[in-house]
């Protein structure tokens, strides 16, 4: 018989700052052992975590933590990227996904999938039509992993100051797993399901 998923979802904290950063490290040297140059420009770390700190201020950070109160993965949501979205792409339509990274030895367990269609229930719950991401415009692999969960690729922006460009969207009714959902840990520590809304 299965057994019972242990990990669950919260919003960050500024204590797991030290953890995300090691996420971060870890999903770089993981990037460059792909032949990929993703995060690979010196600037973009100390970027990242200036946004990162902001996202947790804000409430749009959030974590999976396993049974040993470990952090496994995170994510953001944040506002449009007027440097790749459109008016004429109705940017409110949209939940943007951001800072997506799964443990490496959270590899296989499917983290990744469970988050995004957690991000898409929310999504749904808000009267929004997708979820949507741009990722570095060299990086195949990532661009083939995210067709793979059903995003479908939109155009590629280049704009001269920026590395990233390869813009997806998926339809937010679209879940991959619905039968294993990430419950969500409240503050009082009870945990819950958040429901895919009925269209």
């Amino acid at each position: 018989m299965k057994s019972a998923p242990t990990e669950y979802l919260r919003p960050a904290a500024a204590e797991d700052v030290p953890a995300l950063l090691a996420l971060r490290t870890e999903a770089e040297e993981w990037l460059r052992t792909k032949g990929t140059d993703q995060w690979s420009d010196p600037e973009t770390g100390e970027k990242a975590i200036t946004k990162w700190r902001a996202s947790i201020d804000e409430g749009r950070a959030w974590v999976v933590v396993g049974e040993h109160d470990q952090v496994l993965a995170t994510v953001s949501r944040g506002p449009v990227d007027r440097d790749f979205w459109r008016d004429a792409d109705r940017p409110e339509s949209a939940l943007y996904l951001y800072k997506l990274i799964v443990a490496r030895e959270a590899s296989g367990q499917h983290l990744g999938t469970r988050v995004i269609d957690w991000m898409c229930r929310l999504a749904a719950l808000e009267g929004r039509t997708w979820v949507r991401i741009d990722t570095w415009r060299t990086n195949t692999q990532l661009h083939a992993y995210y067709e793979r969960l059903r995003f479908r690729h939109v155009r590629t922006e280049e704009p001269a100051h920026r590395r990233s460009g390869w813009l997806a969207q998926r339809p937010v009714d679209e879940l991959v797993m619905p039968n294993d959902p990430l419950l969500i840990s409240s503050h009082e520590g009870a945990r819950f399901e958040v429901p895919a809304q009925r269209r």
